[in-house]
Order: structure tokens, then sequence, then C-alpha cells
């Protein structure tokens, strides 16, 4: 019943922990040293169609899209604020499209922008569909078959498992300190909600160190560390479909490192 259940669902949930990491950090490391545009591209189609594969509700995502579409737009506009000729000295030319001076807007600082939104786009979604479709013990079991040793792959799994309660638990410290008559809510000032939000905070720290002790101990009394070696209760071999993502990525690293010797370094220059 558990294996028909698991063929109905989306097929990147039925693919390895060690395919989803080492795609993730393949994918990653290139497309975020490629500046070539047309590459930048392919990434991020194939990006949203493994986004698209993952089923994602939009609830699921619509905090953390959110806060991340903000932190781009914010980049994009220090980026340009701090430095808005980077683009010309990049390309070795200057195209002003409007405005004088040091803030001209020349199409070579926008080239150079869209490339850094091309980035987000295609790191974001492939970054979601790795986290909300992977088993925490799936991925340290993935991490581990790739030589990481597996004190590393414990250690993030069980960040990944304790996230959940920790959203938990900051929930039931904020409503205690709301029914106590903390106002954190859109009604109070931006500095009252600053100040009830670290009175939640300090708790859950300590609730936290409370619940890393309570664990260390336990790991300590089952010998955890003692092995060189250990198993992995959700570790699987490769399928043909991970096999197959294998292939495409080494692919796509090897197009990317072969455009570098094409523009002759990281820049793809239209101008």
């Amino acid at each position: 019943m558990h294996a028909e259940l698991e063929k109905q669902g989306p097929w990147i949930s039925r693919l390895s922990g060690t395919t989803k990491i080492v795609l993730l950090l393949a994918l990653s490391a290139i497309g975020m040293v490629s500046y070539d545009t047309r590459y930048l591209v392919v990434l991020t189609i194939f990006a949203l169609i493994f986004f698209y594969s993952a089923r994602l509700k939009w609830r699921q995502i619509k905090a953390l899209v959110y806060a991340i579409v903000g932190f781009t737009l914010l980049n994009l506009v220090l980026v340009y604020i701090f430095s808005p000729q980077y683009g010309t000295q990049i390309y070795g030319s200057s195209h002003i499209l409007f405005g004088s001076g040091f803030l001209a807007v020349t199409a070579e600082e926008l080239f150079y922008l869209l490339n850094m939104t091309l980035k987000y786009i295609f790191i974001v979604p492939l970054i979601l569909a790795f986290l909300y479709t992977t088993d925490p013990s799936e991925l340290a079991a993935g991490m581990n078959k790739i030589k990481i040793p597996y004190k590393v792959c414990y250690a993030v799994e069980l960040s990944l498992r304790y996230i959940p309660d920790f959203l938990r638990e900051y929930r039931q410290i904020s409503f205690a300190q709301q029914a106590r008559g903390l106002e954190i809510s859109k009604k109070a000032n931006l500095w009252q909600r600053v100040k009830g939000s670290s009175q939640i905070l300090i708790p859950l720290v300590f609730s936290s160190l409370d619940r890393i002790e309570v664990t260390t101990r336990a790991m300590r009394l089952r010998r955890f560390g003692t092995q060189k070696k250990r198993s992995w209760y959700k570790a699987h071999p490769l399928s043909k479909l991970d096999w197959f993502l294998l292939g495409v990525t080494a692919l796509l690293v090897v197009c990317g490192i072969w455009l570098f010797q094409v523009d002759q370094g990281r820049y793809y220059d239209p101008f």
C-alpha cells in the first residue's frame, strides 16, 4: 500500500537524497558563478520544471516567497545605489538610457541586474522543491553517501526535524504571552511588536537549549559517534530516474564550464 501511494506522488519525491543534494549543490555552484544570461535562462527553466513537479501548495511557501522577493528587491536596489556603474566596468562599454552623472542608468547595469535576478529566480524554486520534498533522514543518508561525515549529516537531519517543533513552540509561547496581555498583532506599533517578539524569543532560546541538552545526553547514552560508519534506515539504491537526473546535472555543469571558455570568462557580453 505504501509503495502504491509513493508511486502516485510527484516523481521528485521518489528521488534519492543523494540525487537531490548533488543536483542542488552542483547547479547552485555553477549557477552562482556564471553570468551567461542564456545559460541562466536554461537553469531557470529546469528549476521551474523541478519546482512545478513538487506540487507545492501556495499556503506552504507564501511567507517564505514574500520574504525572498522582498530581500531580492532590496538587494538589487542597494547594488545599484552603491555601484551604478559596475555593469559598465564589467562589459567595458556604456550605453546611457536616461539620467546623467554617477547615477545614470546604463544598459550594461540593467543587464547585470537582470543576470542577478535570474540567479534568484533559478535558485529559489530549486531550494523550495528540495526542502519540501526531502525527508531529513533521506537527506542525511544522501549526504553521507557522497562522503560527508555522518556526524555532520546527523546534525543537519536534527536541525531540519526540529524546525517544526521550534515553530510550534514559538506559537505556543506567543499565545501564552498574548493571553497575559502582550500585544504583538498589527494593532500595535512597530516598537511594541519588536519588544513583544523579544519576550517570546528569550523563553524560546532557553527552551531550545534545554531540548539540545536532552538530545545530546540521549545520543551519548546510545554511544553515538563511537563508530567510524553507520547505517541509514532511509538509504536506498539509485533508480533509473536518479541516474537520468544525475546525467542531466552533469551535462548542465559541463555546458556551464564550456561557456566559460566561449565567453572567455564568467560574463556573457552582448554589447
